[in-house]
């Protein structure tokens, strides 16, 4: 297995492998049309951050990936980028879409009633760096999310990052233990994701932190 920086001529491979990575994750599906997830939680790294972009390699194939950002703050943010993703795709007149959003604003509205927190995005400067990772199926178990995760690391240190953040779901269990393996930490009350559903039942934002 090789763990490298991403090429641009990797771009396609990339964008497929991002379809198929995460299945059985309670974020594997989020509004149903990949075109735009990939808006979202991919193409800005191809194109904003590609040298924080980093790729696992087996037999010539990707197996895996660790999008990185190393300053939040000088990136678009997740809310930015899902705004821009629903005018570019008219996700408002695609039906799945369309009803995951309608869904997203009852849970809005439901969470405010109870007083419960919404998921949102981050801004600390004492974890100015962030990081999305996601491996194929077939390549669970093998190395490949520890390796690139620890790639990561090197290029942290490297850049004198002071620490980084991430945001996955608390009933993503599997997730969370590994990331609490990888030295991060649980950090602040989980929080109502809008509009997203495992197995029929509403799901929380969990913010993890690393310190270098």
């Amino acid at each position: 297995m090789e763990i490298r920086t991403f090429a641009e001529a990797e771009r396609a491979e990339l964008r497929e492998l991002f379809g198929r990575a995460g299945q059985g994750a309670p974020s594997a599906s989020l509004w149903g049309h990949q075109e735009s997830e990939a808006a979202v939680y991919l193409y800005p790294y191809m194109d904003v951050q590609p040298d924080s972009l980093f790729v696992a390699v087996v037999d010539g194939a990707l197996v895996g990936y660790l999008a990185g950002c190393l300053d939040s703050s000088t990136f678009p943010t997740e809310s930015e980028r899902m705004e821009e993703a629903i005018r570019n795709y008219r996700l408002f007149f695609r039906p799945k879409a369309a009803a995951f959003f309608a869904g997203g604003m009852v849970d809005i509205a439901w969470a405010a009633l109870r007083r419960e927190p919404t998921a949102g995005d981050f801004d600390d400067a004492r974890w100015p760096a962030h990081l999305h990772i996601n491996v194929a199926p077939l390549a669970r178990g093998t190395g490949a999310a520890d390796r690139l995760m620890n790639r990561w690391f090197d290029r942290l240190r490297e850049t004198g990052s002071p620490g980084c953040y991430l945001q996955t779901l608390a009933e993503n269990t599997r997730a969370v233990r590994f990331f609490e393996r990888m030295g991060f930490a649980k950090h602040g009350p989980t929080r109502l994701v809008p509009g997203l559903r495992h197995h029929g039942n509403r799901v929380h934002q969990q913010t993890m932190v690393w310190g270098a």
